[in-house]
């Protein structure tokens, strides 16, 4: 199927759902899917962000920004998954307990406004990682548009793009709960860290980073292709003194560089349902 041809498979999927809430991070999936739902729904569609410790203030402007600027309809859900004992344990089902936090908010923010749907961006490429996320969308009967129209992560960029979207190449930016190791219980406080310590990088110009929180020690994820910036000894003290300055007693730069779901790799397979392969 041509990617012309999957761009309308997604058009005549919003109309038939008829009225719907997206569920809305301000990254490229979601921000397509609501962009392309309120072209064809107008005012039957929300954007909705659900906000708390774990979205970095930075992304949560970001995505504002964009809905302002395409007029996109949106709303802010608080959520409180940092108030659920199984959440905070952070073991291997941590994504499927803050995604059901927020469909049932949404799917009561639903019945009250009258919509028929809850949808949200998960693509084509989704299907095969570890995301105990899908799982609890499911429950909830989210349903996800950009796989009923057979979109990849490659050819939503390239939509994205093509209409003029200035987030079609955004980095992926995954909640702040994903940089704690597993078994580390989540607090405001170790996720304020994390968020100060990107800010701190980005401020010295690196823009594809992640900081994971092993506790006292920061290991710092830069890409390969900004890795070199890195590596002199006047950055590396410079780095050095601002994590530290945050609580870290030790900072680490891991020599793989930059990759998404690292933290994973480090899961027991036991631990890993096999529903979600």
């Amino acid at each position: 199927m041509s990617i012309a041809a999957k761009r309308a498979l997604l058009e005549t999927t919003l109309r038939d759902l008829g009225s719907l809430l997206v569920a809305y991070s301000g990254g490229t999936d979601s921000a397509y899917l609501a962009y392309v739902a309120h072209q064809v729904l107008g005012d039957s569609m929300l954007a909705v962000i659900a906000d708390s410790a774990s979205l970095p203030r930075a992304e949560l402007a970001s995505a504002l920004a964009f809905a302002s600027e395409h007029k996109i309809p949106v709303q802010i859900l608080r959520t409180e998954e940092l108030d659920n004992p199984d959440y905070q344990r952070n073991d291997s089902q941590r994504c499927f307990f803050c995604k059901s936090e927020l469909f049932t908010r949404m799917e009561s923010e639903r019945v009250a406004r009258g919509f028929e749907h809850l949808a949200y961006g998960m693509n084509l490429d989704d299907r095969g990682e570890f995301r105990p996320g899908q799982q609890a969308a499911s429950q909830h009967h989210a349903v996800a548009p950009l796989v009923t129209a057979q979109l990849n992560k490659a050819e939503i960029r390239q939509l994205a793009h093509e209409a003029g979207l200035k987030l079609w190449d955004k980095p992926a930016s995954a909640c702040l709960a994903s940089r704690i190791e597993y078994g580390r219980p989540v607090t405001r406080e170790s996720l304020s860290q994390v968020e100060q310590a990107e800010e701190a990088l980005h401020a010295l110009g690196f823009q594809q980073v992640r900081v994971r929180h092993h506790g006292e020690l920061a290991r710092i994820e830069i890409s390969r292709e900004e890795l070199p910036r890195a590596l002199s000894l006047e950055m590396l003290d410079t780095i050095t003194a601002s994590l530290r300055s945050l609580g870290f007693l030790y900072i680490t730069l891991d020599t793989q560089g930059y990759r998404s779901g690292s933290m994973n790799a480090v899961l027991p397979v036991a631990k890993i349902p096999s529903s979600t392969n």
